[in-house]
């Protein structure tokens, strides 16, 4: 398990610079993710809407009022330009 999201900041469209458990920072955009798919992402395509992400303590991650949320160890990943590990 990756360290966990402590704080979030919108830093572009669909960008986003995330703080760490770690204490490390990194700055991840989100478009791939969430650009152009439908759901619970329809709503962050507005940037005003996107801007409403908050951290969620109890889960480690982002998320928005929506209850859109990502994984915190892809995050942490996509943050570090690592490969994400998975367990055997």
């Amino acid at each position: 398990m990756e360290p966990r999201i402590t704080a979030v900041r919108v830093v572009g469209p669909m960008q986003v610079e995330l703080t760490f458990t770690d204490a490390s920072v990194g700055t991840v955009d989100l478009a791939p993710w969430i650009g152009g798919r439908g759901g619970v992402f329809t709503p962050l395509q507005d940037p005003s809407y996107f801007a409403l992400v908050s951290v969620d303590s109890d889960a480690g991650t982002i998320v928005w009022p929506n209850g859109a949320d990502l994984d915190p160890d892809m995050l942490y990943a996509a943050a570090h330009n690592v490969p994400l590990r998975r367990s055997a």
